[in-house]
């Protein structure tokens, strides 16, 4: 009887899912995209955001990482930390720390903080999620060992089904990975965003190059229209007369896919209730008929979605 109610409970979980799912509208990758990348191009470090919510969720997030919107529902990629890496004091076999250990996690949860699924993503020593992307058919996921110039596996999964099919393996640590619809290859950045990387759906490097800015560190990103993609990140800057505090430098940057040149850029200097920039890791951005819509889970554990709305320019 406790089978089938499981059982049950989770064909419920999975309808609930595929019903959201499709009454779901692809926003950004149409006409909706490009006006969304008109938009954020008159965005500026003086554009107002006004808090719209402030969503609890209603499961432990534990260290969120990307974010995706579907219709209705939310899908978050996060890791669980078992035992934290630990640094070297000098490099081991080209590597600065140790492995640790570690779940990756994609959530769906709807409108209200309410998790629906829960799938458990990565291999052994490669639990990190990074950066993820819908690119209207299927979510791209990247797992990765929690250190840089590691190993990945890249995944794709539909939000139907929300079963994790593996595409391939790279020798590096990806932390975020998108489609390039247009082409049908996916763009995807190292730990830190330092290198951008073209791969095919196979797995082959069609182009790999240095990232000119070293503005933000880019931890999520998702395309806008057919040609350009939306990448959110931080970067740590040392406080003055402090040894160990940290300034969360927050941004949002506009990038043309086909080239991977930085077309617009811009701080967010709006903070979390536990102090983080709320461009920390998850965020999403979302065309709307007054503006745009930034969604963000910048906390962990413990988290809270936090939709902000750009104000329109006064004359």
């Amino acid at each position: 009887m406790k089978k089938m109610m499981l059982t049950l409970a989770a064909a419920a979980t999975i309808g609930s899912v595929t019903t959201a799912f499709a009454n779901s509208e692809n926003v950004q990758l149409g006409k909706d995209g490009e006006q969304l990348t008109e938009k954020f191009q008159e965005l500026s470090r003086n554009t107002e955001w006004e808090q719209k919510e402030k969503i609890d969720l209603q499961f432990n997030s534990y260290h969120p990482q990307g974010m995706t919107k579907i219709g209705d529902l939310y899908y978050m990629s996060s890791v669980q930390i078992i035992e934290k890496p630990v640094k070297y004091e000098k490099p081991r076999d080209g590597y600065d720390r140790t492995t640790g250990k570690g779940v990756g996690h994609l959530f769906v949860f709807n409108k209200d903080g309410k998790l629906l699924k829960d799938i458990e993503l990565g291999e052994g020593d490669m639990y990190h999620p990074g950066g993820i992307a819908f690119d209207g058919k299927a979510i791209w996921v990247s797992v990765a060992e929690y250190r840089p110039n590691s190993k990945s596996i890249i995944y794709k999964v539909d939000p139907k089904k929300m079963v994790p099919q593996e595409m391939f393996r790279t020798n590096d640590h990806i932390g975020g990975i998108l489609s390039d619809r247009k082409k049908g290859n996916l763009k995807a950045v190292s730990w830190g965003s330092r290198i951008f990387y073209e791969f095919n759906q196979k797995g082959k490097i069609v182009s790999k190059s240095k990232n000119p800015s070293h503005f933000i560190d880019y931890q999520d990103c998702e395309g806008a229209g057919k040609e350009y993609m939306i990448c959110s990140g931080i970067t740590e800057l040392p406080q003055h007369g402090s040894h160990s505090a940290k300034y969360e430098l927050g941004g949002l940057a506009l990038l043309d896919m086909k080239t991977m040149d930085m077309i617009h850029e811009l701080p967010i200097s709006l903070f979390s209730s536990q102090g983080h920039t709320i461009t920390r890791n998850p965020v999403y951005l979302e065309n709307t008929d007054s503006g745009i819509n930034l969604y963000s889970v910048p906390d962990d554990d413990k988290s809270s979605m936090l939709v902000f709305e750009s104000k329109k320019k006064t004359k």
